[in-house]
């Protein structure tokens, strides 16, 4: 079986294939860290105590999930509220969903826009 030879990153360092070098590892923190430092906290997105009581009252009635029958751990918006908290609190819109689901194919139609 072929091995695929190492690559030269754009610093000059020789990275072996298939790994991250260094200094793309921390270019990639430093933008994480610059966006949660802009990033409101869950609670000024809605996340707050009213969600978490409203959320266990939800999952506690609606225990598992709507995709693949696991227990439920996470209140799905089935339209994505962006802020709008109308849209957030519109229980219609609720779903509940494992972490799995929720954060794999469910988190994939979204950033697609399905």
């Amino acid at each position: 079986m072929p091995i695929k030879p190492p690559r030269i990153c754009s610093c000059g360092k020789v990275v072996a294939a298939g790994a991250r070098c260094e200094c793309q590892v921390a270019r990639d923190k430093l933008r994480r860290a610059a966006f949660d430092a802009r990033r409101p906290t869950a609670a000024e997105r809605g996340y707050g105590s009213k969600w978490r009581e409203a959320r266990a009252g939800f999952l506690a009635k609606h225990p598992r999930c709507f995709r693949c029958s696991n227990p439920s751990t996470i209140v799905h918006h089935s339209t994505p509220h962006r802020g709008d908290m109308k849209l957030f609190w519109d229980r219609s819109l609720w779903r509940p969903a494992c972490q799995p689901c929720h954060d794999g194919p469910l988190q994939s139609a979204e950033r697609r826009g399905a």
